[in-house]
């Protein structure tokens, strides 16, 4: 597949935002980029623009896409009911909620978003009222810039609650931003999505599914209304994924479903760039060698939600035996990529939104509807999922409210596992937190919702207040 992903182009783009990049210290208050390459030079043309987005867009472990260290999905399903950890580091935190205000992992959720929000904002800077570029290309990238940058904000105020919105590079404003209530943030993301629907078409902008199209801020848009509890409107733009979209689930082997050219992506970053890694979570869940074990390891929890027969457990789930204390124990990780080496066959790419999804959403929306027909169409779209994964229909009383919403959180639990802190976010948003992690782990207090603010950015910045529970 062609892609925009090629070195000469990747490269360049990132020197503009290069300085993002040189201190982790600062993710607030962030100098302006080096003068290797001015924006006045970065966005001379299209071409030169083009750098700075596939910079946004590329997966080098590091730099550009914030999901670079499979932070979204690991620490999150730490937090959850998913995964446990094995090595023994501060990463343990987020599994028995003992988090710190100094702990790695809370400076890298924070981190990475921030540094990726700045080239984001870099590129809404350059391409705004720039007469070098034509009116139908500022168009198209301002919609992908503010595609991203909600989804990077709906990420921050789940993990954080209240976070500094910061929406230009200028570091003399940024510098000592206080935290925006959650109301104003979640506003921001609604005022960018809808933006981003008048400027994107149907078609994507580039090869593959790349860079976000028309569905895609229609699909981010039915997530962060599922989550705001507006059921029409998630209702509606789900539907509208979902009958007008050109996507289809894939029905001929689950391995499919999050290799490159998947059928039901809505979004997805090519793994296949310029670098050998493959995507995050193969790297991170898959053991290098038939002589190493995981780090992470799926809960017996998680594992007892699989039903016999689900092709998720046997497709989406690896397993190892290992001799602990003298015993043998088989240990599962998660599986859906399975390819560290972006080399391996076949190309794997790093799923954003996919079809299956929409469907859940649509599912939940309906069953908070109401009504005969809106829980009818709810167990439908369970069922779709479902059959998909080698099931029998959901026998869930089809009459009860109660019934049909317990259906599509189950198999929200089963389908989208390990992917971007969904179980976490569902237990939080559902107000299910607490007892369902209670019975399974110790420690979990109302607090440990929300993560620390790092605090290394409290001490640059004193505008920043800290969570309940972590002074």
């Amino acid at each position: 597949m062609k892609t925009i992903f090629n070195v000469y182009i990747l490269m360049t783009g990132l020197l503009v935002v290069a300085a993002s990049f040189t201190s982790c210290k600062k993710l607030i208050e962030i100098p302006n980029p080096p003068s290797a390459i001015t924006k006045e030079v970065q966005f001379a043309d299209s071409l030169t623009t083009l750098s700075a987005v596939t910079g946004v867009y590329a997966l080098n472990y590091g730099n550009g896409f914030a999901y670079t260290d499979v932070a979204f999905t690991a620490l999150p399903a730490l937090s959850a009911d998913e995964l446990t950890y094995v090595t023994v580091n501060d990463l343990q935190q987020f599994y028995n909620y003992s988090l710190t205000p100094l702990n790695s992992g809370v400076t890298r959720l924070w981190g990475n978003i921030y540094q990726s929000i700045y080239q984001v904002n870099s590129v809404l800077e350059g391409v705004t009222n720039n007469n070098s570029l034509s009116a139908s290309f500022q168009k198209q990238i301002t919609g992908e810039m503010e595609v991203v940058r909600a989804l990077y904000y709906f990420s921050l105020v789940n993990f954080f609650g209240d976070v500094p919105l910061v929406t230009t590079t200028d570091y003399n404003v940024t510098g000592r931003l206080p935290r925006s209530p959650v109301a104003a943030v979640y506003s921001q993301i609604m005022t960018d999505l809808a933006d981003a629907r008048k400027k994107l078409t149907v078609s994507y902008p580039s090869a593959g599914r790349a860079r976000p199209n028309l569905y895609t801020a229609i699909a981010l848009q039915a997530k962060v209304n599922l989550y705001q509890g507006n059921w029409q409107s998630a209702y509606n733009e789900a539907d509208s994924v979902i009958q007008l979209g050109s996507y289809n689930l894939v029905q001929t082997g689950l391995t499919k479903v999050f290799l490159n050219g998947s059928t039901e992506a809505i979004w997805q970053i090519p793994g296949a760039q310029a670098f050998s890694n493959g995507v995050p979570d193969a790297v991170a869940f898959v053991p290098g060698s038939v002589n190493s074990f995981p780090n992470y390891i799926i809960t017996p929890f998680l594992l007892s939600a699989f039903e016999a027969g689900d092709q998720r457990l046997a497709n989406w789930t690896g397993s190892k035996v290992r001799i602990v204390s003298g015993v043998s124990q088989t240990q599962y990780y998660p599986y859906k990529y399975k390819n560290r080496l972006s080399t391996i066959a076949p190309a794997e790419d790093q799923m954003v939104f996919r079809l299956a999804e929409m469907y859940l959403i649509r599912a939940e929306a309906a069953a908070h509807l109401g009504g005969g027909s809106n829980l009818e169409q709810a167990l439908a779209d369970v069922n779709t999922i479902r059959v998909r994964a080698g099931l029998l229909a959901s026998t869930a009383d089809v009459t009860s409210q109660a019934a049909v919403l317990n259906a599509v959180m189950k198999e929200r639990q089963t389908e989208l596992f390990c992917e971007w802190a969904n179980r976490w976010y569902d237990l939080k948003r559902t107000g299910t937190a607490a007892a369902v992690l209670g019975a399974v782990k110790t420690g979990y207090t109302p607090n440990a919702a929300l993560y620390p603010v790092p605090q290394a950015q409290r001490d640059l910045n004193n505008s920043l207040t800290q969570n309940l529970g972590y002074n």
